[in-house]
Formats: C-alpha cells, sequence, structure tokens
C-alpha cells in the first residue's frame, strides 16, 4: 500500500512542481519578501522586524493560494486528461489513490515554504548583522549548485528543489543567528504554515472530489476567510448583528476548524507574552491540524469512493 500510494505521491509533486501557475506564486512570494526590504529601510533599526513581519504574513498568505490552486486543479487535471482511469484500473483503492494526492500536495507546499523561509532569514540576516558578502555568496553558491545539478542530473529538474529549499532555509537560520527573535518570527510561522496548508489541502480535497475547479476554490477560499475570523464573528456585538447572527457565529466558532491559532501574535514566537509556554503552543496547534485533516481527508474519501466518473 505504501509504494502506492508512494507512486501517487511522486507523480503529483512532479505534476505540481512544473506548473506555471506555482512558479509564478513563488516569483511573486519572493517579490514581496525583496520588497520588504524597500519598506524596512525607512524603519531604521526595525528593519529586521519589518521584513520578518511582512515576510511571514506573505508566506502565510501565498501558501493558502498555492494549497487551493493545487489542491482544487490536481484531481481534475486527471479527469480531464482520463490519466485516472488507467490508475484506478490497477489494484489500487480509492483511498490510496487520494492519499498520494494529498501527500504529493503537501510536499510540494512543504517544499515552498521552505524556500520562502529561508529567503526571508537570509533577508533578517543581512539585516541583522552579518556581513552583506556572506549572504550573497552563500546565497550565490546555493543557487549555483542547484543550476549544476539540473545541468547534470535531469532528476534534479524535478526532484532537487526539495533538499535545496531545506539547504536554503537551514543555511538561512545560520545566518539568522545575528537576530534571533527574527530567527523564531519566521521558523516558527513557516512551521504553523505547513499545519495551517495541511487543513486548507484536505478541505480542497473534499471540495473537488465531487465539484469543479472553480467551484472548489471558491468554496475553500470562503471557508479559509470564515475559519480565519471565526473567533472575531464570535465576539461581534448583538447590537450590531442581531440576536440570531450573533448565536449563530457564536457556535460556528465551536464547531469549526480555528484557522486564527495558525497565525498567532508575534510576541506568543518570540517569548515576549505573559505565561507564553512555545512548545505546548505549537503542540496543541499540530494536534488541531491533524485531527481537523484526518476528518476532511476521510470525508472527502468517503465521497470519491462513491462518485461515477462516468
Amino acid at each position: 500500500m505504501l509504494r502506492r500510494v508512494f507512486a501517487v505521491a511522486m507523480n503529483t509533486y512532479r505534476e505540481s512542481v512544473r506548473a506555471r501557475i506555482l512558479i509564478g506564486l513563488a516569483a511573486a512570494a519572493f517579490a514581496v519578501s525583496f520588497y520588504s526590504l524597500i519598506i524596512g529601510a525607512y524603519t531604521l533599526k526595525y528593519a529586521p522586524r519589518v521584513v520578518s513581519n511582512i515576510g511571514t504574513a506573505s508566506l502565510s498568505f501565498y501558501s493558502i493560494v498555492v494549497a487551493v490552486l493545487i489542491g482544487a486543479t490536481s484531481l481534475h487535471r486527471e479527469l480531464e486528461q482520463k490519466t485516472i482511469f488507467p490508475i484506478l484500473a490497477r489494484p489500487i483503492r480509492r483511498t490510496e489513490y487520494l492519499a498520494g494526492k494529498y501527500l504529493g500536495t503537501l510536499l510540494t507546499l512543504g517544499t515552498f515554504v521552505m524556500a520562502d523561509a529561508g529567503l526571508i532569514l537570509f533577508l533578517g540576516g543581512a539585516l541583522g548583522g552579518r556581513p552583506i558578502e556572506l549572504v550573497f555568496g552563500l546565497g550565490g553558491l546555493l543557487v549555483l549548485g542547484l543550476a549544476l545539478a539540473m545541468i547534470k542530473w535531469p532528476a534534479a529538474r524535478t526532484y532537487g528543489p526539495i533538499p535545496w529549499a531545506f539547504l536554503v532555509m537551514v543555511a538561512g537560520a545560520w545566518l539568522c543567528g545575528s537576530a534571533p527573535d527574527e530567527r523564531r518570527v519566521i521558523l516558527g510561522s513557516a512551521l504553523l504554515s505547513i499545519i495551517e496548508v495541511s487543513v486548507v489541502v484536505s478541505l480542497t480535497l473534499l471540495f473537488s472530489s465531487f465539484s469543479t475547479p472553480f467551484l472548489s476554490a471558491i468554496l475553500t477560499l470562503g471557508l479559509v476567510v470564515a475559519f480565519r475570523n471565526a473567533d472575531l464573528l464570535a465576539k461581534m456585538p448583538v447590537k450590531q448583528v442581531g440576536p440570531l447572527l450573533h448565536s449563530f457565529f457564536f457556535y460556528m466558532s465551536k464547531v469549526v476548524p480555528n484557522l486564527q491559532i495558525y497565525v498567532p501574535p508575534r510576541p506568543l514566537l518570540t517569548g515576549e507574552a505573559l505565561d507564553a509556554n512555545v512548545p505546548l503552543y505549537f503542540a496543541r496547534a499540530a494536534v488541531h491540524g491533524v485531527a481537523w485533516s484526518a476528518g476532511l481527508f476521510a470525508s472527502a474519501s468517503f465521497i470519491f469512493k462513491r462518485r461515477d466518473f462516468l
């Protein structure tokens, strides 16, 4: 079973990483991170903080957008090109196929998050006091290494970004040691973003298991916005929304996944908040993400197994 799931996951990753829309969104995320340098230049001594705040905000935003677009189109592409029929004709269960799609999408998103977080860490290290020659030299060496690997080994053109993104993040974390608070914020936000997109991908798969890509993307984005603001909606005054809507928002906030926990305030990530237990917070966020991902995936699998493709 694991071999079949792994094969589907690698095929999903291979298709996703070659998609032009992913390359475009990655370029946009990187551009926002570089643009934060311009904004930070106007804040003098607060430049590292501005770069980390803007960078992590763009990381969270673009990771969700990538999760929605890839999750909504991956399954439909297989149906449109009719490549799903020879796959399901083999001894593979539909649940295994869907699990491979889910894990392959997560692998793509994990690579994206690590690369973007690594870039932000590099920028934080440069602004935190590291020699600019060291930052540019190490960054150029990593880029040159990936380019040479892609030229020499064709497989590196597809799978090379996985270890490369990890090395970029590790190197960036080392460089950003000169700004420890920013490093904690960036690495913590990256980890929470990966947990959050695991929920978003399972939600997108649930809709794409029975709907079109456009409708799946719209429904997922709408629910993500609602889940991000569930606590805020529950606290709206009765005088503004009325007793009926107030009760609806209150009970909705108790039963839907609270995605706001994946974008905590900065003092919590840096440990500056009173009574802040950062490891416990991350553990609870991980349990929350795993539980909702498993529940949504089980629902998607239940629907997908009963879907008639003809």
